[in-house]
């Protein structure tokens, strides 16, 4: 009796394993068809697991604002450097369009005899030492007026290097890498958090939504940034648009060129009020807004779905050489459109910053700038430096966003390790 006791207490536990066995096995099975099913899913709706919002809100997750910030200023430092010079040909085509005259202010002959006087000294002005089509006009050498007319992107470099020197095709850079710095290190990081808050309210509320999370997303964010650091790109675009003819004294800075745009303003009787004085520094927001985020709802609507569906093809091998590849090759298409289509925008932001007249400049906007423009050049107008701006616009936002991706990559990275 003992014995059959034991026989059967062995047989119901051997069973009891068995059975056990079977229920983790089952388990085991339910949880890999659950996890095939949400693979499908995902898959059906062509979304990879290693998308670019997967990798951001994985990033998101470590990574705070300063950390951001610090991405995002580097690849403004980098980006600022690199197409400074395309930045230049494009301001001083449209600032040609606009009027500005390019060449010097004494191959005028009235001009000329006012500074000179009767009994003209000898001098020299030739657009540079080395112009052979300099005609001599009594004692006084100067160049023909189409040796100051810029005809394209590669005509800009060639005569600025020519007529001011190498250096003068970084004009500006100094404005751009303190107005690049603030405002990338504002616009990105705010971007991403703009974004990602904007998908998971509308993956709650409105899923029909979330795909115009990032336009919206990127037109606050730039909106943002670009009003907060607008007196530094005006001080640029002055800098860049203006030749310095004075060889022997160095071109004026940021400050000395925002000191010269209110300084006329001062001057003015009808315009004492400080305020007023100080509002005009930022002449011209909005053409710059008018232009900024139309570019920035363009340029994310395109990014996102691009480098979403190349880190797609990479799938879970993404590393560092695959981060940067699909991001800049995104950043470089998305750039590149968003630039051709704001092209007459960027015109009219041009036209208004460079305005010297501090009363008509006020009396100003957008609409009445882009009329304007059309009465005065037509389509061609409205287009003038569009080659070196799609030039300068995709490797800018190629090299932002990718550089700005792979710091936030190896950052992860390394709060991962630690």
């Amino acid at each position: 009796m003992p014995g059959e006791l034991n026989h059967s207490v062995n047989q119901w536990m051997v069973t009891a394993e068995k059975s056990s066995r079977i229920a983790e096995f089952n388990n085991d099975v339910s949880l890999m068809s659950g996890t095939m099913v949400i693979v499908d899913e995902i898959e059906a709706s062509g979304i990879s697991q290693t998308s670019s919002r997967d990798l951001d809100i994985s990033s998101g997750e470590k990574l705070g604002l300063p950390e951001r910030a610090f991405s995002a200023a580097g690849a403004a430092f980098l980006s600022a450097i690199l197409v400074n010079p395309l930045d230049v040909a494009k301001t001083r085509l449209q600032a040609q369009a606009a009027g500005v005259p390019y060449s010097h202010p004494l191959s005028n002959l009235t001009t000329r005899m006012a500074f000179f006087g009767p009994h003209m000294m000898f001098a020299d002005l030739r657009c540079s030492p080395s112009c052979t089509r300099a005609g001599i006009h009594g004692t006084v050498a100067i160049c023909p007026p189409d040796c100051f007319h810029y005809k394209g992107t590669l005509d800009v470099f060639y005569k600025i290097v020519r007529q001011e020197g190498f250096s003068a095709l970084w004009r500006g850079t100094n404005a751009g890498l303190a107005l690049a710095v603030p405002t990338v290190g504002i616009y990105l990081p705010c971007y991403d958090i703009f974004r990602s808050q904007l998908e998971e309210f509308t993956a709650r509320n409105a899923p029909g939504l979330t795909p115009y999370a990032p336009l919206v997303a990127g037109a606050l964010a730039r909106s943002l940034a670009c009003t907060s650091c607008y007196p530094i790109e005006l001080a640029r675009t002055r800098m860049q648009a203006f030749k310095h003819l004075h060889s022997d004294k160095r071109p004026p800075g940021v400050l000395k060129t925002l000191i010269d745009v209110v300084s006329p303003v001062k001057s003015t009787t009808s315009f004492n009020n400080s305020m007023q004085n100080y509002r005009f520094l930022w002449t011209g927001l909005g053409a710059q807004l008018a232009r900024d985020v139309p570019f920035s709802a363009i340029c994310w609507s395109t990014l996102e779905p691009a480098r979403r569906r190349l880190l797609g093809v990479i799938g879970d091998e993404a590393n560092v050489v695959s981060i940067l590849g699909a991001n800049f090759s995104a950043g470089f298409v998305a750039g590149s459109l968003a630039a051709a289509a704001t092209c007459p925008l960027d015109v009219a932001k041009t036209r208004r910053q460079i305005e010297k007249d501090p009363i008509r400049a006020l009396r100003m906007t957008t609409r009445h700038t882009l009329l304007e423009v059309w009465r005065d050049g037509g389509m061609k107008g409205l287009f003038a430096g569009v080659g070196p701006r799609v030039g300068r616009a995709g490797p800018s936002v190629g090299i932002v966003v990718s550089f700005y991706e792979v710091v936030k990559h190896i950052l992860n990275r390394q709060y991962a390790t630690s």
